[in-house]
C-alpha cells in the first residue's frame, strides 16, 4: 500500500472554501487529518478523502484517482465517506466527534470536526499508566458507551474503536474519533479497498464474516482497548485467534490487580463466537456500571449470624408472657 508523504497535504495558509489550513494533524489509508480555522479564527479539524492505495493528489490541490482501474473504487468510497458524514452530522452527543460541516472540493470530500483538546487513551497508557486505574476505566467507559450508544441508535457502526480513536478532553471526559464504518462498507460490499484493520482491536466477523457485523462488533473492539488499559497492547489479533487461539483470560492475567468483575467483563466482551458477547452497548454499559453485589466476606458473614441471633432473642423476648 503506498504511503502518503508530507506532500500530498495541503500546504499551510491553504483556503478550503471558509477554512485556512493550519498544519497536518496526522494521516493514514483513509486520508489526512488537518488543524484548520473557520472565518472567527476557532480551531477545527478537517479530515480529507484521501485513499493512499486509490488516489493521490495531482497538482497543488485536486484529488484523482492513481489509475483507470481504481476510479470506480475510489468514487465508491467516495460516496461511503460523504453519506457518513452526513449521518455523524445528525448525532450531537458529548461523547462523540462533533461533525459540524461536509463538503466536496478539489474533487474530494472533507469532514469538519470539532477540534478537541487533550490526549489520547493510548498516549495514557503508554505515558501514564499509574492513571490507568479501576475506578478510571469504568468511568472513561462507562461514558465512552453513552456516546457509542447513540451511535448505534442512528444504525451506524463506528468499527475502529480502540485507545488511539478515544481523545481524553482537558477535563477527563472521553470522546469517540475517527469512524471506520465507511472503510468497511467499502472494504465489505465492493471489495475495492484494502482491508484496513487495526490488528487486536478489529472483531473476528471483520474478517470475512461480513454478514454478522453488528453492535456485537464494537463490543469485541471495547473489550480489546479495555484489555489495552492492563495490558499496554492489544490481545491477540482475531484472525490470528480463529487459527491458534492464544488468548490467556484477563482474570487470569490480573486477578487480585484488578476487580474480578472488570475482568469478566473485558473476557466476556473479547469471546470469538459473536453470540457469546454483549449483544448491545445497553448491556455490556449495565454490566460496567453494575457489578453484582459482593459475597459477604467473614466479618460480613458474622455480622448477618449475630444480626439473625439477636433477632431470634427479641421475638423469644416478646412471646414471653
Amino acid at each position: 500500500m503506498a504511503i502518503l508523504s508530507d506532500q500530498a497535504a495541503l500546504p499551510p495558509g491553504y483556503q478550503l472554501q471558509n477554512y485556512r489550513i493550519g498544519r497536518q494533524l496526522s494521516h493514514g489509508g483513509f486520508g489526512i487529518v488537518y488543524l484548520a480555522y473557520d472565518e472567527n479564527d476557532e480551531p477545527v479539524a478537517i479530515k480529507e478523502y484521501l485513499p493512499a492505495s486509490l488516489a493521490t493528489r495531482s497538482g497543488s490541490d485536486v484529488v484523482q484517482a492513481t489509475s483507470g482501474e481504481n476510479l470506480a473504487g475510489f468514487r465508491y468510497g467516495m460516496k461511503c465517506f460523504f453519506e457518513e458524514g452526513r449521518a455523524l452530522a445528525k448525532i450531537a452527543h458529548p461523547n462523540v466527534v462533533r461533525v459540524t460541516n461536509f463538503f466536496r472540493a478539489n474533487d474530494t470530500v472533507y469532514l469538519v470536526m470539532r477540534y478537541e483538546r487533550g490526549k489520547t487513551l493510548q498516549y495514557l497508557i503508554h505515558n501514564q499508566k499509574a492513571d490507568i486505574t479501576d475506578n478510571f476505566i469504568r468511568r472513561v467507559f462507562a461514558e465512552l458507551l453513552n456516546g457509542l450508544r447513540e451511535v448505534h441508535t442512528h444504525k451506524l457502526l463506528h468499527l475502529d474503536i480502540k485507545p488511539a480513536n478515544i481523545y481524553i478532553r482537558l477535563d477527563g471526559s472521553p470522546v469517540l474519533l475517527d469512524f471506520g464504518a465507511a472503510r468497511q462498507t467499502l472494504v465489505n460490499e465492493k471489495n475495492m479497498l484494502t482491508p484496513m484493520y487495526t490488528p487486536g482491536f478489529a472483531a473476528p466477523e471483520q474478517y470475512n464474516r461480513h454478514d454478522e457485523l453488528g453492535p456485537w462488533s464494537d463490543v469485541y473492539s471495547v473489550g480489546a482497548s479495555l484489555f489495552a488499559c492492563l495490558a499496554g497492547q492489544a490481545p491477540q489479533a482475531a484472525d490470528a485467534r480463529m487459527v491458534k487461539d492464544k488468548y490467556v483470560s484477563a482474570k487470569k492475567i490480573w486477578r487480585g490487580l484488578y476487580s474480578d468483575h472488570l475482568l469478566e467483563t473485558i473476557d466476556w466482551c473479547l469471546r470469538l463466537n459473536h453470540l457469546e458477547r454483549p449483544q448491545s452497548v445497553f448491556a455490556l454499559q449495565k454490566a460496567l456500571l453494575n457489578p453484582p453485589a459482593a459475597t459477604p466476606g467473614f466479618i460480613g458473614k458474622a455480622r448477618q449470624a449475630l444480626g439473625q441471633i439477636g433477632q431470634r432473642v427479641g421475638l423469644k423476648a416478646k412471646a414471653k408472657p
